[in-house]
């Protein structure tokens, strides 16, 4: 049977100074036999079903409820909610990466340690192949789903799931998500702005510039019939320069470039005299680095490529075709497998000569339309009292970092409330999500229910290396960390955030 359990000290003291003064809320106990006695006809699913699952390796024991939901025809849409032994009154929703929902106790765990129920959903399509999205062209209420509509269903249900397992209304929605999982966070900010109170979003893909980027950085690196292309001791070597040369303009030298949009880096600085050597660059690479560094814009004035930071060089080759073939192992980002939605087969448009006209059918289209999450009109969002977090690695080769802070900027312009319920941060060195040199270790989730129930925007999270090895505090946009040349630098309070210069 549920139960109540007592309420913490410190739980009390954050509802004391919370904007809303509500009453504190009350830990709920569940079982397994509210487990398996929980009516999962509400969800309206044939497939519905529940089980418990004992507690294992730091992930609390919880009841499992699964389902397929079908919201219009030809939906299905695969949800997973897990509701933890011990609630803490509120739910969490999690998103995908890639073309892929993400069912995954992994992605569950930090939240069910936390006490939150978590939500989460394959987004209309069961295959868990990140960059397999043919089913997008074949299946279309699949792609409505996973566009915008699977994140919207799943948090629905999973809050009365919560709600009647628990006995009680929940008190808080949150919703995490990074690279596809952040335009989902963008998406529900925009369609469904009553979804959430809170939202993180992370590298967010947000547009399909970010698959047209992959294409033409693909191209740019196979130009001259492939002397553009790069080795990874040549991208070693263009980045120890870059680093060499903005490395210490933070404060410290650490390999880190706190800046990289203010590296005044110049590839040219790399070109052989000679012949080619280990320790330089052939003319076709240096104009091949300068291209992806300033990125290119179309006729429309968008960037049909993104910039790419300087400092990251090394790990581009994960997401990005540098080797002078014109061929990348996310075939452009998965835009590839969508061509039939933009071009009849006449057309003969392929990756190697997709064009800058071909960009503009593309962003034109009616799928880009659906899927997205460009619109900087968080009013409704940010009129409940809606928190939006975001954040990016400055490393990041997949979405460009300069894409966020191009939203950022437009959404701090566009929205008056923003300067309060808004907060972007970049964070040095970190690839895509995380990895990479930098302090890519950061507890989200924490900050922004610190947020909501303190009513105090952060200015500043502290990153970290899993190991321990490196700790550095990451500023809130506009501003940079610079480190004051005082103490130990893995202290967070040597550090400063100051304007970007």
């Amino acid at each position: 049977m549920k139960k109540l359990a007592a309420v913490s000290l410190t739980a009390i003291a954050l509802a004391a100074c919370s904007e809303t003064q509500e009453a504190p809320f009350e830990t709920v106990i569940a079982s397994a036999e509210d487990c398996a006695s929980f009516d999962t006809s509400l969800l309206g699913a044939e497939n519905a079903a529940s089980q418990w699952v004992e507690a294992s390796e730091g992930v609390p024991a919880f009841c499992e409820v699964t389902a397929t939901l079908a919201p219009a025809e030809g939906s299905a849409i695969g949800v997973v909610f897990r509701l933890p032994e011990r609630w803490e009154g509120k739910v969490l929703g999690l998103g995908g990466g890639g073309w892929a929902g993400n069912v995954t106790l992994m992605s569950a765990a930090d939240g069910l340690s936390k006490g939150y129920a978590t939500m989460q959903t394959d987004g209309g399509n069961a295959g868990t192949d990140v960059w397999a999205n043919e089913w997008v062209v074949e299946r279309p209420a699949s792609a409505e789903d996973f566009s915008h509509r699977a994140i919207h269903e799943m948090t629905v249900a999973g809050k009365a799931v919560a709600d009647s397992f628990y006995g009680t209304q929940h008190r808080r929605a949150y919703y995490q998500g990074c690279s596809t999982g952040g335009r989902m966070g963008l998406m529900e900010a925009q369609r469904y702005p009553e979804d959430y109170d809170a939202i993180i979003a992370g590298a967010p893909v947000y547009t399909l510039q970010v698959q047209t980027s992959s294409v033409f950085r693909a191209q740019n690196f196979a130009a001259g019939g492939g002397a553009a292309g790069f080795t990874p001791a040549d991208l070693q070597l263009v980045q120890d320069a870059a680093v060499a040369m903005c490395d210490a303009k933070d404060g410290l030298e650490d390999g880190l470039i706190n800046d990289p949009a203010n590296c005044g880096f110049d590839p040219a600085s790399l070109q052989c005299e000679a012949g080619k050597t280990d320790s330089c660059l052939t003319a076709p690479q240096v104009g091949a680095l300068k291209s992806a560094y300033e990125g290119v814009r179309a006729s429309d004035g968008s960037y049909s490529m993104l910039p790419m930071r300087k400092g990251g060089e090394a790990g581009w080759a994960f997401f990005v075709g540098v080797d002078g073939t014109g061929n990348d192992a996310t075939r452009g980002g998965g835009l590839g497998g969508l061509f039939p939605l933009f071009f009849a087969p006449e057309e003969g448009v392929t990756l190697a000569n997709f064009s800058a006209a071909n960009y503009l059918t593309v962003r034109s289209s009616a799928f880009a339309e659906m899927y997205e999450a460009r619109s900087t009109d968080l009013s409704a969002f940010f009129g409940h009292g809606g928190k939006l977090l975001m954040y990016h690695g400055e490393n990041d080769a997949g979405p460009s970092p300069v894409g966020s802070a191009d939203y950022a900027e437009a959404l701090l312009a566009a929205n008056d409330a923003a300067a309060s319920q808004y907060r972007y941060f970049t964070l040095p060195g970190v690839g895509h999500c995380a990895g990479g040199p930098g302090a890519d270790s950061v507890d989200y989730l924490g900050a922004l229910d610190a947020w909501v129930e303190t009513g105090i925007a952060p200015e500043r999270l502290i990153g970290g290396k899993r190991d321990g090895s490196l700790t550095r505090p990451h500023c809130a946009w506009p501003n940079v960390a610079r480190f004051e040349g005082e103490g130990d630098p893995n202290n967070p309070d040597g550090w400063s955030c100051v304007p970007r210069s």
